[in-house]
């Protein structure tokens, strides 16, 4: 039997360093696919090419399955998002970020259990790029909601919900405001449910979900939204659990997944030896689920937890003063230790 393959997108920044170390946990715990690099961000940016460079993306299309470590995205210049270039070339509708309570994980929910996830969808929205500027004053962006991109992402969610044996979905929106475009969105939203009677679908107006969401978060079980929603609620509810550094992601599409870590490339501590590849790990760990490993990313999983709430070998962020390879050490030692 040919060697999986997968491609390996490390990215700049820490995206090097958080990606070697989640490939040597990966590998001491029995998963060794053969990985295919490949360049994105400013490793590709140095060579001419584009952030997310065609070469890249027909190889991902290929391969179908890609792990991605952080790329850096200029604000108001430079050059075009990676992330947002590959989610749109390879149709990958559908972000998925959950967010759960970490054991030693500092913060003000601490002492809450919370267990949710959140599904973005990945394409349209204002996200689409389209922008003009009819005056020098004025600048402008479109909108783009469809009912096709809206169906795909429900039929996606309410499977996942069900998949997964959880019970409830809450569509996240602004449909009082914007009634062509969220009302849409969330007409759909509606439609969709009564396929899904077994799931309890209700919705809730994005501004009152933020503030649900830093009052009361363990009311919620798995939240489905727009683009823009979806990116600013979904790094709202990884400060809720101890920041990026712990988030992870996915982008689903059709035919190909991309699994990344949600934060940033943090230039500034790059090279150092200080970055927390838990975010990454996470992220690797929902790509073995994705393929069917899932004995694999349990036993993993529960290592970091351990890690994690025993609070001894931790990098900078969480507390700690290890290193990146000293914290992946102590993660595959763990692993080997439950292991017998």
């Amino acid at each position: 039997m040919n060697a999986l393959k997968i491609g390996l997108i490390p990215g700049d920044g820490i995206g090097p360093e958080i990606t070697a170390a989640v490939q040597r946990i990966l590998e001491a715990n029995g998963f060794c696919p053969e990985w295919v690099p490949l360049e994105a961000g400013q490793p590709a940016i140095d060579k001419g090419l584009p952030a997310m460079p065609e070469e890249t993306l027909n190889a991902v299309r290929e391969l179908g399955i890609a792990l991605k470590g952080p790329t850096a995205t200029p604000v108001g210049k430079g050059h075009t998002s990676a992330n947002v270039a590959l989610r749109k070339a390879l149709d990958l509708f559908a972000n998925v970020r959950p967010t759960r309570s970490i054991p030693g994980a500092k913060g003000h929910f601490q002492d809450t259990r919370i267990d949710l996830i959140i599904v973005r969808e990945n394409t349209e929205d204002l996200y689409a790029g389209i922008e003009f500027q009819p005056h020098k004053d004025i600048a402008q962006a479109i909108k783009v909601i469809t009912r096709p991109g809206c169906q795909r992402l429900f039929k996606y969610a309410f499977e996942m919900v069900r998949a997964q044996k959880r019970k409830r979905l809450t569509a996240v929106h602004k449909a009082n405001i914007m009634k062509l475009t969220d009302g849409m969105f969330l007409e759909e939203f509606y439609k969709a449910a009564v396929e899904y009677p077994d799931i309890t679908a209700d919705d809730i107006i994005v501004d009152n979900c933020c503030m649900q969401l830093v009052t009361r978060p363990e009311q919620f079980d798995v939240i489905v939204t727009e683009n823009l929603y979806g990116d600013i609620v979904s790094d709202l509810c990884a400060g809720l659990v101890g920041g990026l550094g712990l988030a992870a992601g996915a982008n689903i599409g059709e035919n190909c997944a991309v699994f990344e870590a949600v934060h940033g490339s943090a230039p500034d501590i790059a090279g150092k030896g200080l970055a927390n590849p838990t975010a990454l790990l996470f992220s690797a760990l929902m790509m073995l689920r994705h393929l069917g490993e899932n004995v694999t990313a349990d036993h993993i999983g529960g290592a970091v937890l351990r890690v994690c709430a025993e609070g001894k070998v931790l990098t900078g962020d969480m507390g700690g003063t290890a290193s990146t390879e000293e914290y992946a050490s102590e993660v595959i030692r763990v692993c080997l230790e439950k292991s017998g």
